[in-house]
């Protein structure tokens, strides 16, 4: 997928003009950000639509109606900005850098978020809570995603886990350790990338 193509699937998403306006502003800040901070490699923003934005966007699109979004090691915002832009639900924001945590309140304000809290902490120490989705892009493996994250699920809680083209490996990795209902879907933007989706997920020794 090229710059294009990505903003052409944008327009599929069926959201309003403002929200893409939103889009290109969050865009804009990050470009603008980077030259501070490495939030995303700098090659990555000649690609930025479809390596970053539509990468975040599709997962939307596999729950439009979450009632909430919980999102690991947040960093740059992706995908949790991008879901919080294209969501009305609340977006739960988890990250421990401080320079990021000063990038994410920054770009939330500019942006006029009003549905995103931001957990500046070690995902360990954060409260419990229960979410409607878990996310995460480049946060950890799989099976420590898994160990770390599961206290904030319930058997209807969603699992929404970008895993490039090591998603298969990484669900072999649990397949002895993890119990639950797990699929994995093709990423929109590179057809050798999956997305890992699961639900009731829980630890082997808990099935009833």
């Amino acid at each position: 997928m090229d710059e294009d193509e990505g903003k052409a699937w944008l327009t599929t998403l069926n959201v309003s003009r403002e929200t893409l306006a939103r889009l290109d502003r969050f865009v804009a800040l990050l470009r603008a950000a980077n030259d501070h901070q490495n939030l995303v490699s700098a090659n990555s923003l000649d690609h930025v639509y479809a390596r970053h934005i539509v990468d975040s966007a599709q997962l939307w699109r596999l729950a439009p109606s979450a009632r909430s979004w919980l999102d690991l090691g947040s960093g740059a915002g992706l995908p949790g900005l991008v879901l919080a832009i294209l969501s009305d639900a609340p977006v739960i924001l988890v990250e421990s850098r401080r320079l990021r945590i000063e990038w994410l309140h920054h770009a939330v304000a500019l942006l006029h978020l009003t549905n995103v809290r931001i957990e500046a902490s070690r995902l360990e120490l954060v409260e419990r809570f229960t979410a409607g989705v878990i996310t995460a892009r480049a946060f950890a493996p799989l099976p420590r995603l898994l160990s770390l994250a599961h206290r904030f699920s319930t058997e209807e809680t969603q699992w929404i886990l970008p895993k490039g083209r090591s998603a298969a490996e990484e669900l072999a990795s649990v397949a002895t350790t993890w119990h639950g209902r797990f699929d994995m879907v093709p990423s929109v933007t590179d057809p050798k990338s999956a997305i890992i989706i699961a639900q009731d997920v829980k630890p082997v020794r808990m099935r009833r």
